[in-house]
């Protein structure tokens, strides 16, 4: 029987197979929770709809997901970039443990701010993002007191994908 299960957001234009998703989905089974990739990629497509595609069509489809998830135990979300937003978002539906945040968009054109439930977060994101100012990120966070990890690194957080891994072990950890 699984601890819980993690449901692994990817970032736009990127696909369930990518390198951190993949990363925090060997750690999730490691550690004996049950995880799911949603592919995203045919909303990420829709630019008919926002330069970032359907984002709402997104956050849907992993509301459902979390939906059924939550009601069969324990459920983290975590999600890069895109997939981090929509999982804080999700967190207001759903009932979670946790959340883990790569890069984090804290504001994101017409879209609501960044928002999530109470519950233990732990975030990492770069010095020199070049997407979302490392700044507005700090300022998120303090107030929820998430454990916040900043790295020598940009947007994509390539060269730290094991970091990623290793904070996200521990978040499962506390839960």
């Amino acid at each position: 029987m699984p601890r819980g299960h993690c449901i692994l957001s990817h970032g736009f234009e990127s696909g369930p197979d990518a390198t951190k998703v993949t990363a925090l989905a060997e750690v999730a089974e490691r550690l004996g929770w049950s995880h799911e990739r949603p592919d995203y990629t045919d909303l990420d497509a829709r630019r008919e709809v926002s330069d970032l595609g359907d984002v709402y069509a997104r956050l849907e489809r992993l509301r459902a997901l979390a939906e059924a998830a939550a009601a069969r135990g324990p459920l983290v979300l975590a999600g890069s970039s895109l997939g981090a937003w929509i999982s804080a978002q999700a967190s207001l539906q759903v009932p979670v443990k946790g959340l883990f945040l790569m890069a984090p968009p804290v504001q994101m054109g017409p879209a609501p701010a960044l928002q999530a439930a109470d519950v233990p977060t732990s975030i990492i994101h770069g010095w020199d993002d070049e997407l979302i100012p490392v700044a507005e990120v700090v300022q998120w966070a303090q107030p929820r007191r998430a454990r916040l990890l900043l790295v020598d690194d940009t947007h994509r957080l390539s060269d730290h994908v094991a970091a990623s891994a290793e904070a996200f072990a521990e978040l499962l950890g506390r839960l």
